[in-house]
């Protein structure tokens, strides 16, 4: 089954969705940026709601499927209150180097959950998991490098936080065996990756699929610009 390249809402994805544990990737909450192509990236906390009422109202369940957000983005502290309305759980991918600071890689200079909000998340019956130092392209680093950006990162999340850290993003998406190899052995139980799909009972653990959510913010003809307006 072809699924489309960005989910915005479930019924084109309902029949693949049953046929194995889906995941969802968000980024960031509330207005998007004028004029870049970050913008898609930003939902309206309106709409994230909307959306966990529609997974809810179709049987599923946070057994069911994984609501991820990617970099700790201190907008996504928004989702708490549908998130708990909707009975969902999600986990957030920090980058422990930079808990507290501003995103540095991709130009928003958007500011980044500190420690404080990080335990609220996490108050409030949450998950996180790393999503390495420093964002950094983990293919394109020596193995020495890529091993620190993904063992460093999980121990300082550890350390901080007090709770275990098994799930490991891929930064940018961008990963390859030797990649999932180190993440593995260093303990994580399961790794994701921003290739669309399902996950079935022969998924790769350290090579799970995600579905990455886009606002149709650019497609006046489109149900969810109406939504979004």
């Amino acid at each position: 089954m072809t699924l489309p390249d960005h989910y915005c809402q479930l019924a084109p994805f309902a029949s693949a969705f049953r046929q194995g544990t889906p995941a969802l990737l968000y980024h960031r909450l509330g207005r998007g940026p004028l004029f870049t192509r970050q913008r898609g990236l930003t939902l309206p906390t309106r709409v994230f709601a909307r959306q966990l009422a529609e997974l809810k109202a179709a049987g599923f369940k946070s057994a069911d499927i994984w609501l991820t957000f990617d970099d700790g983005d201190a907008s996504t502290l928004a989702a708490l209150d549908p998130l708990r309305d909707h009975d969902f759980q999600a986990i957030q991918f920090l980058v422990a180097d930079r808990i507290g600071k501003a995103n540095d890689w991709d130009n928003t200079g958007a500011p980044l959950m500190n420690e404080s909000q990080v335990r609220e998340w996490l108050a409030a019956g949450h998950m996180i998991g790393s999503h390495s130092m420093t964002h950094a392209r983990l293919t394109s680093l020596s193995p020495e490098a890529a091993r620190e950006e993904i063992c460093a990162s999980r121990a300082r999340l550890e350390d901080l936080f007090g709770v275990p850290v098994e799930a490991f993003a891929y930064p940018w998406g961008d990963w390859n065996q030797r990649v999932a190899d180190e993440v593995a052995s260093t303990g994580y139980r399961r790794a994701f990756t921003i290739e669309k799909g399902v996950n079935d009972a022969s998924a790769d653990f350290f090579a799970l699929r995600r579905n990455c959510v886009w606002c149709a913010w650019r497609q006046p003809g489109d149900l969810w610009f109406a939504l979004t307006a």
